[in-house]
């Protein structure tokens, strides 16, 4: 499983563990939430959240997940800088990659961020998931909605269960409350773009 720390190289990496570390520690003081009932929320230990705010643990992108869902903010919050961005536009080239993983790589999905680098009330990504991704094991579950369409190849969505077959040009939406995962059981890549809103305050 992809972690914080691939495609970051050791000089910056403890600036970043530690950023992300701040980040969900000032965000939950916001919220008044105890440490203990993030935890429960993101379906997390609490041993594991006080690691990550102290920035000494190893996060997944799964379990970054599972924080910004227990926040209510995107998950793309946690990968990018203070400042606003120059522009508003995002280039094909420019996406910032959310789980430090290429587009050759087998077994994971590849998640790119078409919303700029700034805390909005929507998040938009590109992402590609190869034969065999199956996120079966760790099912989604949390605040907002979700809006996904696929533009190539086959993938079945999994809503409390009942599964969704979707092609290129189907389309699906969501409450992300409903518990939901993501299945390639097909020959090739599955590209969509996806779109989720958090969850209000």
């Amino acid at each position: 499983m992809s972690d914080i720390r691939s495609g970051v190289n050791s000089a910056a990496l403890s600036g970043l563990l530690t950023t992300v570390g701040s980040m969900v520690h000032s965000v939950r003081k916001e919220m008044g939430m105890t440490l203990a009932q993030l935890a429960a929320k993101s379906e997390l230990s609490p041993a594991i959240v006080s690691q990550i705010e102290r920035g000494k643990a190893n996060p997944s992108f799964t379990t970054l997940a599972q924080l910004a869902h227990g926040l209510e903010i995107p998950v793309g919050r946690f990968f990018v800088g203070h400042a606003e961005p120059a522009s508003p536009v995002v280039r094909s080239g420019d996406r910032r990659n959310l789980k430090g993983v290429t587009r050759e790589s087998v077994g994971e999905a590849v998640h790119e961020l078409l919303t700029p680098e700034q805390n909005g009330l929507i998040e938009a990504q590109w992402i590609v998931s190869p034969p065999g991704h199956d996120t079966s094991a760790t099912p989604f579950h949390h605040g907002g909605e979700e809006f996904g369409i696929v533009m190539s190849g086959k993938i079945d969505v999994y809503l409390d269960g009942e599964r969704h077959t979707l092609t290129a040009g189907d389309s699906i939406t969501f409450a992300s409350t409903t518990p939901h995962w993501y299945v390639n059981r097909y020959e090739e890549s599955c590209v969509a773009i996806w779109v989720s809103t958090p969850s209000a305050r």
